[in-house]
């Protein structure tokens, strides 16, 4: 540890470059960069050997992502201990076949895990056993780096400290505007991590050199704490599936050493993309103590323009604020591009008078179909009347599906119901990957965020949405009281209304808000199917998870024979006229490519 600090503290070192990257292309068999630590174990030396005879002082183990969070993907989990043991061994022997006293650094990484899905107390755990695994094998130093959450960061620097007394650098990925892309401004790092005595605070990774040395800057007039620089070589692209990175030139990085140095930096390196080439060119840059010989200038980001605040309350708001119960017809996209179906349809339920709203499946049975947002929003435009588009984590990442929240509110979508969505179906072989970073509370929490004028990252957007959010609920879950339980979440996260599973008689309503002690917290749209058949009645009961039919039920659909079509409007009419007194709305679903059908539930006929 003395040694460590010594140097630290009398001369700038420079670090190596991108292990993983290259490594990454260079052992295609391993699943991920830290396994070649135990499939290739002469590339892992081979690499370390190369950034050591191009000039670097500080080499860092393959372990970045080596916790058995990120592992558990590649079904690695269980190996993580050994990864970590065998990447500290193979930078000793690199260490010692170069000849050169480098230190080592033990590489932690963020753990990949999306926001809430592990608990402060299991983030720790992990990084605490990779930590160990580091220190015990020898490792000079500990090395946080490329966090983008503040808090994450925070509590890996804790687990550390708690089991590993060896120097800590803390380092943070940042974008244009010098902040993380979670939303934390740089200069706030330093501050933050200051109890936990790092020996260095600095910036990795980001958009490239020029990001790095803008984040440095500022994170410069926050701090008196030593800094550390390591770029990545640019924004890379995906060539062939592998991640391929801009051919920045090693002049090019020297420059960038240059300006490191200038802003001073005591630890200067590279990160993704970045060969021993760039490296050398670091080395010599640092040796000669070369002052900068170009400016290094960041474009200024273009300031977003404030639109106009749209916060007009939605016709289904405003309805179910005034007490008047709403009536929606669930139409489902097309399979196609050919909305002229749907379009008929919705135009002809809207001119029959009695649809208030059309709420709009999002991949029914998790087969692709028309985005619910997009088809939404064309029966908007092209009938007039208002929709409820269904949104699920399914299918997009966190980033994605705020891509399509905010084009949706661009073109005047307000209502939208966040649903966790059907599974995949087992043992499809193309496109049945499941995405969920978030589930239906977490989904609820990030139009919230929309709604207060930032992204779910917690960073702000040109302008606040006004989405008028709903959520799902199951009074007839096999668990009720965990059923109750995420209810409550999703109020919390900021749901405004909520639309139950399809029920079939008012004792099952009934029973769950017994259950609840009441009315909900916010208004309940109810579903009614009027089924047309006993056969269908006993699939939907036996089959589809979250439906039951009722005993009751299944015996008059199974007593009318022929007639079972009309046994079933007549439950549905039964149901519908019974919830009026019991919840806000009901929302309609029409037998099977007859959307036109439920316009007998209105009229009686």
């Amino acid at each position: 540890m003395v040694r460590t600090l010594q140097r630290l503290g009398t001369e700038p070192l420079v670090s190596d470059g991108g292990m993983g990257s290259l490594l990454q292309a260079a052992v295609v068999r391993a699943r991920c960069p830290e396994e070649a630590n135990l499939i290739a174990p002469e590339q892992v030396v081979a690499l370390h050997v190369a950034f050591i005879r191009a000039g670097s002082d500080l080499i860092l183990t393959n372990t970045y992502a080596a916790n058995p969070v990120k592992l558990a993907p590649h079904k690695l989990d269980d190996r993580f201990e050994a990864m970590n043991q065998a990447g500290v061994k193979l930078a000793r022997e690199a260490r010692e076949v170069a000849g050169r006293d480098v230190l080592i650094g033990g590489s932690i990484g963020p753990l990949g895990a999306a926001p809430g899905r592990l608990s402060p107390e299991e983030m720790a755990d992990a990084f605490s056993a990779q930590a160990t695994a580091l220190e015990g094998r020898g490792v000079d130093l500990v090395l946080l780096e490329t966090f983008t959450s503040l808090e994450e960061l925070c509590i890996a620097a804790r687990a550390v400290r708690a089991v590993a007394g060896l120097p800590l650098i803390a380092q943070v990925t940042v974008g244009d505007d010098a902040e993380t892309p979670a939303g934390v401004a740089v200069a706030d790092v330093p501050a933050a991590l200051a109890e936990l005595d790092p020996v260095a605070v600095g910036v990795n990774c980001s958009l490239g050199p020029q990001t790095v040395l803008a984040g440095l800057e500022r994170m410069r007039t926050a701090t008196d704490l030593p800094l550390t620089a390591q770029a990545n070589a640019g924004l890379p692209n995906v060539s062939t599936g592998r991640l391929v990175y801009p051919n920045a030139s090693p002049e090019y990085f020297g420059e960038y050493a240059a300006h490191a140095l200038a802003l001073g930096a005591v630890v200067i390196g590279g990160c993704c993309g970045t060969t021993p080439e760039h490296v050398a060119a670091i080395r010599r840059a640092v040796s000669e103590r070369r002052p900068p010989a170009v400016a290094l200038q960041l474009v200024e980001r273009e300031l977003p323009v404030k639109a106009a605040s749209d916060e007009r309350e939605s016709l289904l708001a405003g309805k179910l604020r005034r007490g008047e119960f709403a009536i929606s017809v669930e139409l489902d996209p097309p399979k196609g591009g050919n909305v002229e179906r749907l379009i008929a349809s919705a135009r002809s339920l809207a001119a029959a008078g009695g649809v208030d709203v059309f709420d709009v499946n999002d991949n029914p049975l998790a087969r692709a179909r028309m985005n619910a947002l997009i088809a939404s929003a064309l029966i908007e435009q092209q009938v007039g009347t208002e929709t409820i588009p269904h949104v699920t984590p399914r299918d997009a990442s966190v980033r994605g599906i705020e891509s399509m929240l905010l084009g949706a509110h661009a073109v005047g979508i307000r209502n939208v119901l966040a649903v966790t969505g059907d599974p995949p179906p087992s043992g499809e072989p193309h496109g049945s990957e499941a995405v969920y970073e978030v589930d239906a509370i977490g989904l609820t929490r990030l139009m919230t965020a929309l709604n207060s004028g930032v992204d779910y990252a917690g960073k702000a957007i040109d302008d606040a949405t006004s989405f008028h959010v709903g959520v799902a609920v199951n009074p007839v879950a096999d668990d009720p009281d965990w059923e109750i339980e995420r209810f409550a979440a999703k109020i919390a996260a900021g749901a405004r209304f909520a639309m139950t599973q399809v029920l079939f008689d008012a004792a099952q309503l009934e029973r769950f808000l017994a259950r609840l002690g009441g009315p909900p917290a916010v208004p309940l749209i109810v579903g009614v199917w009027p089924v047309r058949s006993h056969a269908l009645a006993l699939r939907l009961h036996n089959e589809v998870p979250g439906i039951s039919v009722p005993a009751a039920v299944l015996g008059r659909l199974e007593r009318a024979g022929p007639d079972a079509a009309r046994e079933g409007m007549a439950v549905a009419r039964d149901l519908l006229a019974a919830v009026r007194d019991l919840a806000a709305g009901a929302y309609l679903v029409p037998p099977f490519k007859e959307p036109e059908a439920v316009l007998e539930l209105l009229t009686g006929d």
